[in-house]
């Protein structure tokens, strides 16, 4: 089958006004998530004490901790020296669990070293157009693209999950492309400039041009593409890079198995989703992490950058 002409998608950035109203309807449920909780935490420790036939505290009861209190407990096995007995020493009571923390709990359970051993992997590299890609960051790559893709190639590891992910949804009868990999530095600076001068053209001035480009390009090293893990996907049925591969049978096949093969959907549907990403939703957009990290993260409900902000609060508490 003829394959389709090459394209190159450039990313929808929410404009500034968007991602306002997207954070503060993120927030105003966040409210409502965390007050449902807190009711339900005193509903719980309400209950425990009742089971456990704890006194409820009265006026008339001592203070925690004072003389009053601590004279009328005895500890099991010693005697009372006002019974002529002689004193026994206090038997040890177990040292109190710690609690894990809401960052832990997030996690599954994950402890500060495992969050910094997370964080160390290169392929959990963050790269959006807050944060860039690490200058010392360094990478084989493979080629894997569609005969007509620009961009042939992720990391050498990617690119090898990937071709596994295309043979495995091949034999289900079902056909992925990948339609645009790695893209250099070099080449981001170019596609940007570009875009630049497009709005120079137009005319506005040197700082207003680069900040419209960066709407729609993101500068050199801020692309996640630059890092080699992003893979733009489309298929026979549907070849561009638009909401319409949602529709297809390649996209639900991603959705039940990329995950099997290291997979993540980067920008997900929906305004609480865009409003962390900054990304409008793209369905062919599926960023490389790993198959341990990914089937981590999809159990989280987190996206990405809240992924990687817990895993750092993690990672600080164990420093």
């Amino acid at each position: 089958m003829q394959q389709p002409s090459p394209q190159y998608h450039r990313h929808r950035h929410l404009t500034r006004a968007e991602i306002r109203r997207r954070r503060t309807r993120r927030a105003v449920r966040r409210v409502g998530v965390i007050t449902a909780l807190l009711m339900v935490l005193a509903l719980g420790v309400g209950f425990v004490s009742g089971r456990m036939g704890l006194p409820a505290a009265s006026a008339d009861s001592p203070p925690a901790g004072s003389l009053a209190s601590s004279s009328a407990v005895t500890t099991p096995g010693a005697s009372s020296a006002a019974n002529g007995g002689s004193s026994a020493p206090a038997a040890s009571e177990p040292a109190a669990s710690s609690t894990p923390s809401a960052e832990s709990i997030l996690l599954g359970g994950m402890t500060p070293e495992e969050a910094a051993e997370m964080l160390a992997d290169p392929l959990m590299v963050l790269v959006n157009h807050h944060t860039q890609m690490p200058e010392d960051y360094t990478f084989d790559t493979k080629e894997c693209g569609s005969a007509t893709a620009i961009n042939k190639t992720l990391q050498t590891e990617a690119a090898d999950a990937f071709l596994a992910m295309q043979a495995a949804a091949a034999a289900d009868g079902v056909t992925v492309w990948m339609q645009s990999g790695y893209r250099s530095v070099s080449y981001q600076t170019t596609l940007y400039n570009n875009k630049t001068q497009q709005y120079l053209d137009q005319g506005y001035d040197e700082a207003t041009a680069r900040e419209l480009a960066a709407g729609i390009v993101n500068p050199p090293g801020y692309s996640e593409h630059n890092c080699g893990l992003a893979a733009d996907l489309n298929s026979p049925e549907f070849t561009a890079l638009e909401e319409g591969f949602e529709n297809t049978a390649a996209f639900a096949w991603l959705t039940e198995h990329a995950e099997e093969y290291g997979f993540i959907l980067r920008y997900p549907k929906g305004e609480e989703a865009e409003a962390v990403t900054e990304i409008t939703y793209e369905p062919w957009h599926w960023r490389y992490v790993g198959p341990e990290n990914a089937a981590r993260i999809n159990a989280s409900g987190l996206y990405f950058e809240q992924y990687i902000e817990t895993l750092q609060k993690l990672a600080a508490q164990g420093a």
